[in-house]
This record gives C-alpha cells, structure tokens and sequence, in this order.
C-alpha cells in the first residue's frame, strides 16, 4: 500500500465530443459505459453539467481559465488566449505540481508574446501555459501513426484517411472496422503513454495529469469488437422536426448550420449534405458513435487499473468531463455550434478523496468553468475571487451550495475571421457574429449579436423544434429570460481588477496577478 500523500494526486480527463446522456450510470437505454460508473460509484456524478461554448478552443478556454467566453474571448479555433489569464495548469503550479499533459488542449498562444515568425503562431493547436508534456497528440495524428508503423501497421494513408474502414469505401456507412485494432486506438496510445509515466512516479511525490483523449470526435469510426457493440436499431429518437425543411424554418441560424453540414466531415471520403443522409445512416452513425464511447471507456478502464494497483486510488482527484458533446442526428445534423442541447450537455464525474457523498448525482446547474476553481479549491488553495466559476467541493461533501444558479448559460461564435463566410451570408460584421443562451428549468431563450431570438418551453417542446419567439403568447417569458441573461452578463463582466480599489491603505479587495 502506498505511503499516504500530503497532497493528493490529480487526474483531469477530458473526453471530446462525449453527450452529457451517454452513461450507463445516467441511465442510457443502450450505452454501457462500465468504467465511468466506477468513478460514479465513488464519486459524485453532475447530470445538469454543460460545456460553456463551442468548438474545441473556445470550450476548452472556459473549462481552463473558469471564465466565460465573453471575458477569455476565445471565440473560435485560432483565436489567442490573452496571455493575462490565469489557468488550471498554472494555478497548479503554484500549489506545487508539475501538471503534465497527454493530448491536446488546442490553445492558440498570444500572439504579442512571440515573434511574427515563431511557428506557434502557425496553428491553433497550442499548449495550456503551465502544462509540460509528456506527448502531445496534434490534429495530424503524426505520433500516433509512427507509433502503429512501428507496432507493423500500414499507417502510410495519413489522417484522415487512416480512419477509413478497411477496404477503403465510405460509402454506404457500414460498421466495417479501421486497419487498426482496439489496441492500437488513439487513445490505447495515450492511455500506453499515461501508464508509462504513472510508472515513473513513485518517489516524485504529488502528480498531476491531464489526458485529453480525442474519442469519441469524428471521424465516426472504431475497431472490434466496439464497431459491433450496438444495434443501429436501438436508441431514442432523434430531437428533431418532423423534416428537414421544418426543422430550418425555426430560426435563420438553423438553416445555416443545417445547409453548411458536409459529410466528409464526418466520415472520411463520404459526399454530400450531411441532412440528406436517411434515418437508417444516421442510426448507423449513433452506433459507431456508442461504441466509440465505450472503446474509450475501456481505455479509461486501464487507467483506473494502474492508479489502484500502485494504492493511489483514496488519494487521486478524479476529473471526468468533456469539452463538449455532439448533435449525434439531432436537428438532422452532427457535430457540435449553434445553441442546441445536443452540443453542450456534457459528462462530469468529480472523485476526490474524503468525499462523503460517494455514488450521489447532482441535478443543480453546473458548467465548465467550475472545473478549474473546483481543482484549486480541492487541492487546498483558494479559489479566484474574479473567476466566473464556483467551486463544486459543497456538492462533494453532500451539501447545498449558497445562492447557486438556477440556470446554465453558453455562448457561441460564429465569426471567421480569415474566410468570412459566415458574415457574408447574414451582412453582419464580425463582431455581431455570436450568441448567448440561457437554459432554466423551463424556457432556453437565445439572444444572438444580429439575428431575431429564439426561444423553446422546454416542458411543451424538450427536442427544440418550436420557435415561440415570435408567439405573442411568449412575449412576456422572452422578455423576462432577456432580461435575465442580461443580468448575468453584467455580474460576469471582466472582474480581474473590478473586485479591487487603491486607498489610502493600500490595494483593498482582490485582483488577477498579472502573469
């Protein structure tokens, strides 16, 4: 049994593209995710858990920094993250760990602190400052494709088309499997890495890691036995209107996204519009996505192996969440953006030690930017008073959090900077290119930059099919949810020097540290 620790270990695992539904221990008619359960049964589950924003940058900035969109300003893959900023990688390091990294964390560095020729700023696929990595996974797959060669695989077809089932066709989707084997996945590759380095350990004290695996991220493909996992057949229903026209008519925004959707996407080699796909595709697409699900379930499985063979497991924080999930045949689309439920309920999972509400579930309102004054707070240090985040620690110990939100809010931005495509199409400068949700126990009303809103009664409507914007009806519920996305977002303006004063004495309050 290993020495008790002063510190306990920390493991942050980040799952890409993952639904907050899809759990065996949530109750999931079809997914049977055995590992996560695990976690669940020694830790606290959050069911009402969501992403703050869309694509991989802009969530991942919210779930590091524990600020919304609209103070880190991390609008879209590429956009720099402000160097001023505080983080969970950072915020580690102060409280005494080396946080290190396996994977990704996809943020693009501030541009003012290299030169203009420094080829960081060639791709957004940069590193959290604060982290060390121990093996980084870009969007290429390059080290992981040198890795199969070496292990005898023909991995010579490159990303993407390494992920084309064997034989090469895309088309019709079929279950049909990969070259690769279910040990020869990339996550097998971080988890064999992970492993390795776990085993480095024993005598450097206190360790912190961050696994940032890809699954289950399109494209939509997974090795045996996992590609067989689950019938096509079963399911719930897809959320989503009766047709695709229908189903555009709600809101101008929804037939963009609807019209830009591209197959190739998705599945590698496949043309054509994504909505023109039939109901048998995209239940064929839901059950490699499963599977997908539970093949990194199985990797996480490993992982939880390692930590309780060396009797770390009472002394290790355990993060399980998601960037952000996928529509999944939701709306006729798949991926993540826009506003629906679909793109931002996502999984959380919090094991820690003396946790003394083991195997309870959590329905209360809870985002991604409490993760990281969540870990500060486990790890014994004080959470950011300038933060918009709260830490989740009174949930793990079974009680009721002070004046806790009654709603969970996300934003999205639509703006392409280089292309410009998205304000062309809708005449709006860049600036306006973005929306803003608040989603409470009945009504998720959308505001957006400049475009008309939307709002659903999520009690009349939970797939989101009805507009009632517009419904005279509403216009007393839209005003009022207006209003209170607008009182949010004057509490959670840029606090970093606003919670301080100079006086006579001195600085009073507190403020970020420049860094």
């Amino acid at each position: 049994m290993a020495e008790k620790r002063r510190k306990p270990n920390v493991l942050l695992i980040t799952c890409d593209q993952w639904r907050g539904e899809c759990l065996s221990s949530a109750g999931h008619p079809v997914v049977q995710t055995p590992n996560a359960d695990l976690l669940a049964k020694g830790g606290v589950s959050f069911r009402r858990h969501y992403a703050g924003a869309a694509p991989c940058s802009p969530a991942r900035a919210c779930l590091y920094t524990g600020l919304y969109q609209m103070n880190n300003r991390v609008c879209s893959n590429g956009t720099p993250l402000d160097g001023r900023h505080l983080n969970i990688a950072l915020a580690a390091r102060a409280l005494g760990y080396d946080p290190t990294l396996f994977g990704y964390t996809d943020v693009s560095p501030d541009p003012r602190r290299h030169h203009p020729n420094d080829p960081l700023l060639r791709s957004y696929e940069g590193i959290l400052p604060g982290f060390s990595v121990r093996r980084q996974l870009f969007e290429h797959h390059r080290p992981w494709l040198s890795w199969l060669l070496a292990r005898g695989v023909d991995s010579s077809a490159g990303y993407p088309d390494i992920h084309r089932p064997v034989g090469g066709a895309s088309e019709p989707v079929t279950s049909a499997p990969p070259i690769y084997s279910s040990e020869e996945t990339p996550a097998a590759f971080l988890t064999d890495e992970f492993i390795r380095w776990h085993g480095e350990q024993s005598d450097a004290g206190a360790w912190f890691a961050h696994i940032s695996f890809i699954s289950p991220h399109p494209p939509f493909i997974v090795p045996p036995p996992f590609n067989t996992m689950y019938d096509p057949a079963d399911g719930p229903a897809f959320r989503r209107a009766g047709s695709v026209k229908a189903e555009a008519r709600q809101h101008p925004f929804v037939e963009y996204m609807i019209d830009r959707q591209r197959r190739d996407s998705f599945i590698p080699g496949a043309e054509g519009r994504v909505a023109k796909w039939d109901e048998a595709t995209f239940r064929q697409i839901r059950a490699i996505y499963y599977g997908m699900v539970s093949e990194v379930d199985a990797q996480i499985g490993r992982i939880w192996q390692a930590i309780k063979a060396a009797g770390e497991w009472e002394d290790t924080v355990i993060v399980l969440t998601s960037d952000h999930a996928e529509l999944m045949g939701d709306h006729f689309m798949l991926g993540k953006g826009g506003y629906f439920e679909g793109s931002y309920h996502i999984p959380l999972i919090v094991h820690a030690p003396n946790v003394t509400a083991a195997g309870s579930t959590v329905t209360a309102f809870t985002e991604a930017v409490d993760v990281m004054p969540t870990l500060v707070d486990l790890l014994g240090g004080e959470p950011p008073a300038w933060v918009d985040g709260r830490s989740l620690k009174p949930f793990l110990k079974g009680k009721k959090a002070k004046k806790w939100r009654d709603a969970a809010h996300w934003e999205f931005d639509f703006r392409s900077v280089e292309r410009q495509k998205p304000e062309a199409h809708f005449g709006l400068p860049t600036q306006r290119c973005n929306l803003a949700v608040i989603r409470g126990e009945r009504y998720k009303y959308v505001h957006f930059g400049g475009l008309p809103p939307a709002l659903y009664d999520l009690a009349d409507d939970p797939d989101e099919t009805r507009n009632l914007a517009d419904d005279a009806g509403y216009l007393g519920v839209r005003l009022e949810m207006a209003e209170q996305l607008l009182a949010w977002r004057a509490e959670h303006l840029d606090q970093s020097l606003a919670l301080s004063e100079l006086t006579e004495k001195g600085v009073a309050g507190k403020y970020a540290p420049r860094l």
